[in-house]
C-alpha cells in the first residue's frame, strides 16, 4: 500500500533520478555496506563515486559544480539511501547542509574554492557544532576564533562530529567575541590539509555508538589553531547564530525524511516477513494482532509522509515555518523508533539478529530523536508559536 503513494512533489525527471540513484546504491555501495559498519568508516573512494555519479551537492546551482537542483532532489537521495539501509555515507551532512551554508552565505572567492571540489567529492566537508558540554544549545559553545593580526586563533573542543574523521573542510562554529553571547558567534571554515600535523588541530577516536556504525564521528581539538581571515564564512563577524537558526530547518526537514523512508522501508520488509514465516499453523500475517498493528503502522507512516512531503515543498518555496519544521522532525522520528520497534517485534529471535536489516534499522533510529537539536527542545520552540 505505501510503495502505491507517490508524492505530490514527484514528476518524471525525478523518476528517472530515482532510478539511476537506486541502481547505482545497488551496485557500488551495497555490496560493501557490511565492511563500512564493521570498519567504522566509509571508504574514501565511495565519495568520488557519489560525485561522478551526480548524488554530491545535487541542490546546489550548475554556476558552483553542483546539480542544478532544489530540495527535492536531495528528498530522493535521502528516500533511497534509506531504502538501502546505508546509513553511514553523510552526505546529509555535507550537500544537505555544509554546501548550502557556504552557497548562501559564502563569498564567491569562498564559493569557487570549496563547492566544484564538494561536488566533485574531492572536498568532504562537516559541520562542528556540538561540545562536550554544548549539545542544542548552541549559543553556549565555548570554542573561540580571536582575531590575531591576519588571522584566528581557533581554540576549543567538538564531538560528536559527523565525518569527522573524513572531512577535509569543516565549518567551526566558534565565538569570535566571546561577550557578546550569540551576536558574538561566526562560522570558520578550517581546511584541514592546512593546519594538520601542526600539533594545533588533531581528531580524536573514531567514537563507537549505538547505531549508525559506518558514520565516522569524531572529536576534534583545537589548540591555537592559526587559520586565515578569509576563513570566516561570509564577509561579516557575529552573524553565525543567524546563519545556523536559517538553515536549522532544512537540516530538520532532512532527518525527517530520513524517518519517513525508513519507517516505509521497515514495514516493507515486515510485510514480506509476516507473509513468509508461519507460527502455530498460520502465516504470522494471519494473525488479527498482526493484522491491526501493522495496519495501525501504516497510518502512521502515511499521515508522516504527507506531512513531510508538504514540508519538502514549503521549503523548496522558501515558505517553511520553523515550527512546522520541529513539528515534522520530533514527530516523524518518534514515530520512526516506535514503527521500527513494532516491526522487529514481528521478526522475533530473528529481529534481534544483526544479520537482520530490521536490527540494523532498530539501533540507526534512536539517534534520530537526539541530533538536529532533541526532541524536547523541538517540543520548546513549538510551544514558542502557542
Amino acid at each position: 500500500m505505501l510503495e502505491n503513494y507517490q508524492s505530490p512533489w514527484m514528476d518524471e525527471e525525478l523518476g528517472i533520478m530515482r532510478d539511476a540513484v537506486k541502481k547505482f546504491l545497488d551496485k557500488e555501495f551495497v555490496p560493501v555496506a557490511q565492511k563500512w559498519d564493521k570498519q567504522g568508516f566509509v571508504d574514501r573512494d565511495a565519495w568520488y563515486k557519489a560525485g561522478q555519479a551526480g548524488l554530491l551537492c545535487a541542490s546546489i546551482s550548475d554556476e558552483w559544480g553542483g546539480g542544478g537542483g532544489d530540495f527535492r532532489h536531495e528528498m530522493v537521495l535521502i528516500e533511497e539511501f534509506n531504502r538501502a539501509n546505508i546509513s553511514g555515507f553523510g552526505n546529509g551532512v555535507h550537500s544537505g547542509i555544509v554546501a548550502h551554508y557556504i552557497e548562501k552565505y559564502g563569498t564567491e572567492e569562498q564559493k569557487a574554492k570549496w563547492l566544484p571540489r564538494m561536488a566533485s567529492g574531492e572536498i568532504v566537508s562537516a559541520i562542528a557544532m556540538s561540545e562536550p558540554g554544548t549539545g542544542s544549545d548552541l549559543q553556549a559553545v565555548k570554542t573561540t576564533a580571536i582575531v590575531d593580526g591576519d588571522d584566528y586563533i581557533l581554540n576549543g573542543q567538538k564531538t560528536f562530529i559527523t565525518n569527522g574523521i573524513t572531512a577535509n573542510l569543516i565549518c567551526v562554529v566558534a565565538k569570535t567575541d566571546p561577550a557578546e553571547g550569540a551576536k558574538g558567534i561566526s562560522l570558520i571554515m578550517v581546511e584541514t590539509e592546512t593546519v594538520e600535523g601542526e600539533g594545533g588541530f588533531q581528531r580524536g577516536r573514531n567514537l563507537e555508538k549505538l547505531g549508525m556504525k559506518a558514520q565516522d564521528t569524531a572529536e576534534l581539538f583545537f589548540d591555537d589553531v592559526r587559520v586565515p581571515k578569509s576563513a570566516l564564512l561570509g564577509s561579516a563577524e557575529g552573524r553565525g547564530f543567524i546563519h545556523l537558526m536559517e538553515q536549522l530547518p532544512q537540516e530538520r526537514v532532512i532527518i525527517a525524511a530520513g524517518a519517513c523512508a525508513a519507517m516505509e522501508t521497515a514495514l516493507k520488509l515486515t510485510s514480506e516477513y509476516v507473509k513468509e514465516r508461519k507460527a502455530f499453523g498460520k502465516r504470522i500475517l494471519d494473525f488479527q494482532n498482526t493484522q491491526f498493528r501493522l495496519a495501525e503502522c501504516m497510518t502512521e507512516a502515511r499521515i508522516a509522509r504527507v506531512f513531510v512531503d508538504d514540508c519538502a515543498m514549503r521549503l523548496a518555496r522558501g515558505e517553511l515555518d520553523d515550527a512546522s519544521a520541529s513539528m515534522a522532525k520530533w514527530w516523524t522520528t518518534q514515530k520512526q523508533c516506535e514503527i521500527v520497534d513494532t516491526c522487529l517485534q514481528f521478526f522475533g529471535g530473528y529481529g534481534y539478529m544483526m544479520e537482520y536489516p530490521i536490527a540494523k534499522m532498530f539501533a540507526d533510529s534512536r539517534v534520530q530523536k537526539i541530533y538536529g537539536g532533541s526532541n524536547e527542545i523541538m517540543k520548546l520552540l513549538i510551544a514558542r508559536e502557542i
